[in-house]
């Protein structure tokens, strides 16, 4: 794949992209960018996102992801409060990492969905995706139960969930969202520098 080819791909995402595909974009690289620096307007942002892409998602038949936009919904509602009613001797929830049964836990939530999406998409609906929407799904499952409690790994699940959804959404002729997804890859990396170093002086004061 060369850079002309990217460049090409941009262009014709752009010819083919919905006023409603744009505000979609739009909030969600906001939400990234708000998650980056743990800032509180993550969850605004992300829910006006995820209730578009529901839409846009059944439109297109990828409906494991139109799910998975409407727990982000749901876990956007939890996030939000969480990081917003912290422990009585907490000024605000800290940045962390996982332990030993976090990680189980996240392993097995993981296993479990991908198990149950797999089976549904592929048995019970037209989807000609069904193994790669519920792969994405089960990772972005568990990188917003993690987001929601601040912990460091979720960037990792978003690393893997953005790298996969690139060429999905490319295949599935939504050009500008999978652009997108590539963009928020780069976001990914460096939210992801950005909670270490936050954990890190967490764990040192």
């Amino acid at each position: 794949m060369d850079f002309q080819f990217l460049l090409d791909g941009l262009a014709e995402g752009l010819k083919a992209m919905t006023w409603l595909e744009a505000v979609a974009v739009f909030f969600g690289i906001a939400s990234v960018f708000y998650s980056m620096r743990e800032h509180i307007w993550v969850y605004p942002t992300g829910i006006v996102s995820t209730l578009i892409y529901v839409w846009i998602c059944l439109q297109y038949k990828l409906y494991a992801d139109m799910g998975i936009n409407a727990y982000y919904f749901s876990m956007s509602i939890y996030g939000w409060y969480i990081w917003t009613h912290p422990k009585e001797n907490q000024a605000v929830l800290p940045v962390t990492w996982l332990k030993p049964k976090g990680w189980l836990i996240s392993i097995l939530i993981f296993i479990a969905s991908y198990g149950v999406l797999s089976f549904v998409l592929s048995n019970f609906t037209d989807s000609d995706v069904p193994y790669w929407d519920s792969f994405t799904t089960s990772s972005a499952f568990v990188g917003m139960w993690l987001m929601a409690k601040k912990k460091v790994e979720n960037w990792i699940m978003w690393i893997i969930t953005d790298l996969v959804s690139v060429p999905l959404y490319f295949y599935k002729g939504l050009i500008l969202t999978s652009f997108q997804f590539l963009f928020f890859t780069v976001l990914a990396f460096l939210g992801l520098f950005a909670w270490i170093k936050s954990a890190r002086n967490y764990a040192n004061s």
